[in-house]
């Protein structure tokens, strides 16, 4: 398998909606706006298996302190391939000299993000207020 890792912004909206469903994520229920959202995020990129979108990761920053990964999925016939560490590697080398690099972790990716050198934020609490259902 000749896995490619893209930083363009263009994707095709069906294969990012067919992305997020496969991973039973809601924002596949609001296309237009996920699609927005990711083009106008401060980085996006992506893995192809050929013409297939296979992952997907993005990043929103203040471009000099701070950088917040909300994203990183993939299909589930891909995962524990090593793709989203691909994908994660390739945001962290962009961001690597960022004060702060955050994220929210589910309790089952908890364990990757170890590997990829996240800890536990102190003693802080991960609080929002979200409009989803998949993380209850």
């Amino acid at each position: 398998m000749d896995i490619k890792i893209s930083t363009s912004k263009k994707i095709d909206l069906t294969q990012i909606i067919n992305l997020y469903e496969a991973n039973k994520w809601s924002a596949a229920k609001k296309p237009e706006i996920l699609q927005k959202a990711l083009m106008n995020s401060h980085s996006v990129v992506s893995a192809w298996d050929n013409d297939k979108l296979i992952g997907l990761g993005n990043a929103i920053s203040d471009n000099y302190l701070v950088v917040y990964y909300p994203h990183l999925l993939v299909l589930p016939k891909y995962q524990n391939m090593g793709i989203g560490k691909l994908l994660m590697k390739k945001l962290q080398k962009k961001y690597m000299q960022f004060h702060m690099q955050m994220l929210t972790a589910d309790e089952n990716a908890i364990p990757f993000y170890k590997k990829m050198k996240f800890e536990t934020a102190g003693n802080t609490t991960p609080m929002w207020i979200y409009n989803g259902t998949e993380h209850e």
